[in-house]
């Protein structure tokens, strides 16, 4: 598996996650078939009051042309390269070249070059902004690299250059774009997975020694996580999976579990040596005393991230297969080698077992006791006003997402996305197709004058940024044949149409790059687009417009002479948010159903699994409450947190139920006895777990991702709320029902656990593992 995990790599690409099949997805498909990549643009941007000074401008232009050059870079449009048409009356034709060739010697002769540019209405608010000396230069990357990491020196090599700009100027530069933003999340996710898995092992390792005071159950169950996380990152490679933003979290994600895994068993081993003094002994008896709980422990929390197979989504669904078959690997690990490593270790001696008589611990489980025996009332009106509570917080959660969501405010990432969104209202690609049906169609001026009509609908609406269409390339013809006057930039008349487009470039350039022209239209001039950029709004807000343009649309291209859809990698993001969703739902209810399955087989009684679970879903609900008061909507990102919660909560009552149905049996079914003797001996180990569960969750809120930072707030409270529901409502829920309850399907489990040891005792001959 190490040889297998050399090879691992992180993935590039954006997130699938509609189905291939959906039909949102196929005219996606179909778009950058027709037209190219929507989100191959990477945008600079910066606002200095020079911006029109002569050396400023200069240097501005020398980094244009600097990063034209750079290997994997396509085009470069800005100030210093910015494009216009010319009539030329010897070939009647236009010519689309740019306004400055070469760096102007005097200011004034720039400030004659800014008034050229400033009389080109059709890149005002998109590469220059006269009101506020800002300006962006949008570079066009080769799409080729965009899913390869070739693409981070692209993006390394394009701001070592920008720098030493920016350097001189003392003045920050902004970038954004796609492709930028994809490079560095991939980026973070990168240094992240190294910093959470040394993390991780510092808050189990500490956690490990104050519970235990030993090296020894530091060292040899921290040898167990490491030899998971080399086997997470092997199955990766193995199964053909690159790490993402989800998967990239596994790894820190198992050293926590397995950490799980060993507390629960070194405090079985530690109790059993406490009370009799041999070590073998103790070692047998903690494998089958704990062992199928753990098992079954494990197995919950393997089909809370196996539900996510379920979605369809694939880079859910390669984070459900890999954790769900690592989860069972660690238990596997944790069931063989930390006996097998113990069993070479001298025994235990006073100062690694006096954990089991710790005087707060102690004092801690004596209250709960009390309050479990004598104060059962007071748990359920407290649970009670909680359900209450959590009600009201539910009724406020939201569902709602945003393409480029799971950055943190406080990123510089972040705040350069919002400069962007100031100057030119977004940056984020929204694209409208049109099919006229007819060869020739879209060159039509009643077409154009259609798609300027929608245009003006478009400028409505204060999320998109200014559209370019074909529509827009017909003004600046017009504009140019008048000899560059900014007067006549608008659609040439019936009169003018057919002299005027006469003029424009053929369709394809002699090096086969894109034109002016078919940028915007297919090879048959039946289908055109209409490009904007949209600011970064929320899923909810992105369908408000949808559903409010679509009859405007309608309006404008009638459906029998017209086929227009809305597509972009926004619409993609906007349905494939609504499907993870709705599927993710699914996963969860699908998770529950199996868990409950797995505690049946455990108790058989089908009221006592109904019981156990009521502590586990009031977690849930609280924690959906939580996201309601905090403003915390449902998202891909967050409601991920259900199914993962919900596998590993419900931990603590497997071990408590298990332990109370085996001290029923040797108490003569005295349901207080049985109760108060399976709290005394699983409370440590429930404690102990849920402090490493709690902290190693925990270690996830210090993450630059918003959902990974959610993720870490909202498990840690839900598993706290979980641990402490299994130490007060669980057993006072048993005691008040205990006659409904433990029925003789409860005493005749279907799945036989816990309990070959005791009855050789009950015999006498537990000397047996001794003499083994």
């Amino acid at each position: 598996m190490a040889y297998q995990a050399i090879d691992v790599s992180i993935s590039y690409k954006l997130a699938q996650m509609l189905p291939k099949t959906d039909p949102a997805n196929i005219t996606y498909q179909n778009f950058k078939e027709t037209y190219g990549n929507d989100g191959n643009v990477m945008f600079i941007g910066v606002q200095h009051e020079d911006v029109y000074q002569l050396d400023f401008f200069n240097d501005w232009y020398d980094l244009t042309y600097d990063i034209l050059e750079t290997k994997g870079v396509q085009q470069v449009l800005s100030l210093g390269r910015i494009y216009h048409l010319t009539r030329n009356d010897s070939l009647r034709k236009f010519d689309f070249k740019p306004i400055s060739t070469k760096k102007p010697g005097t200011q004034q002769e720039l400030d004659s070059i800014k008034q050229v540019i400033f009389d080109q209405p059709l890149f005002e608010n998109m590469l220059f902004n006269r009101e506020n000396n800002s300006t962006i230069m949008m570079v066009t990357l080769d799409k080729k690299l965009l899913n390869d990491k070739k693409r981070v020196a692209l993006i390394e090599r394009i701001k070592e250059r920008t720098e030493q700009f920016s350097e001189k100027y003392s003045t920050p530069l902004h970038y954004s774009g796609l492709p930028y933003i994809r490079t560095i999340t991939s980026e973070k996710i990168k240094n992240e997975l190294n910093y959470f898995i040394l993390l991780a092992m510092l808050v189990a390792s500490i956690a490990l020694f104050l519970f235990f005071r030993s090296f020894k159950a530091v060292i040899f169950p921290m040898l167990v996580v490491i030899i998971s996380v080399t086997w997470v990152m092997g199955t990766m490679v193995l199964l053909g999976y690159k790490i993402t933003i989800l998967t990239g979290i596994l790894p820190p994600l198992l050293i926590i579990i397995g950490v799980e895994n060993a507390i629960f068993l070194l405090n079985k081993y530690h109790h059993e040596y406490k009370s009799h003094g041999n070590k073998i002994k103790a070692l047998s008896r903690m494998v089958q005393r704990v062992g199928n709980a753990t098992l079954l422990t494990n197995l919950t929390t393997a089909v809370g991230f196996a539900a996510f197979i379920a979605t369809g989504n694939r880079i859910l669904v390669e984070f459900g297969i890999v954790a769900a078959i690592n989860i069972m690997a660690v238990f596997v690990l944790s069931i063989f080698l930390i006996p097998i490593f113990f069993s070479y270790l001298a025994p235990p001696n006073y100062k690694h077992i006096k954990h089991l008589d710790n005087k707060v611990t102690n004092v801690i489980i004596d209250r709960i006791l009390w309050m479990v025996l004598r104060h059962r009332n007071t748990v359920y009106i407290i649970t009670g006003v909680a359900v209450i509570i959590a009600v009201f917080g539910v009724m406020q959660l939201k569902t709602t997402g945003r393409l480029v969501d799971d950055i943190s405010e406080k990123d510089k990432l972040y705040k350069d996305m919002i400069f962007m969104q100031e100057q030119v209202n977004g940056i984020l690609p929204f694209e409208i197709t049109i099919d006229t049906k007819k060869p020739r169609g879209v060159m039509r001026l009643s077409t154009l004058q259609k798609i300027d009509r929608l245009q003006d609908t478009l400028a409505t609406y204060p999320e998109f940024s200014k559209p370019l269409s074909v529509a827009e390339v017909a003004k600046a013809a017009k504009q140019a044949f008048y000899n560059g006057n900014a007067a006549y930039y608008s659609l040439p008349n019936f009169q003018e149409k057919n002299f005027i487009m006469s003029y424009l470039p053929e369709m394809s350039s002699p090096k086969g790059q894109r034109t002016i022209i078919d940028s915007f239209v297919d090879s048959t001039l039946q289908k055109t687009r209409i490009s904007v950029q949209m600011a970064n709004i929320g899923t909810n807000r992105i369908q408000e417009i949808k559903e409010d343009l679509q009859p405007k649309i309608n309006a404008i291209f009638p459906n029998e002479k017209y086929d227009v859809q809305l597509t972009g990698t926004t619409v993609v993001y906007l349905k494939g948010t609504d499907y993870m969703v709705r599927n993710l739902l699914q996963s969860l209810l699908l998770a529950l159903g199996v868990i409950a399955l797995i505690m049946a087989l455990l108790f058989t009684s089908g009221k006592m699994v109904g019981v156990s679970l009521i502590p586990n879903l009031l977690p849930q609900l609280l924690t959906a409450a939580l996201m309601g008061f905090l403003a915390i909507s449902i998202k891909p990102s967050t409601i991920l947190i259900f199914s993962i919660a919900l596998g590993i909560s419900v931990d603590n009552a497997i071990h408590f139920l298990s332990r109370y149905r085996m001290e029923l049996k040797h108490h003569g079914w005295n349901i207080r006895i049985a109760v108060v003797n399976a709290l005394r001996e699983t409370s440590y180990s429930m404690v102990y777990s849920s402090i490493v569960l709690f902290f190693g969750f925990a270690i996830f809120t210090l993450s630059s991702f918003g959902g990974t930072e959610a993720m870490g707030y909202l498990v840690s409270f839900t598993l706290l709320i979980a641990v402490l529901s299994n130490l007060f409502v669980l057993p006072s829920l048993i005691l008040t029902l205990d006659k409904w309850i433990t029925t003789r399907a409860f005493k005749e489990p279907m799945l036989d656990i816990l309990e070959t040891g005791e009855e050789e005792d009950e015999n006498g001959n537990g000397n047996n593992e001794e003499k083994k």
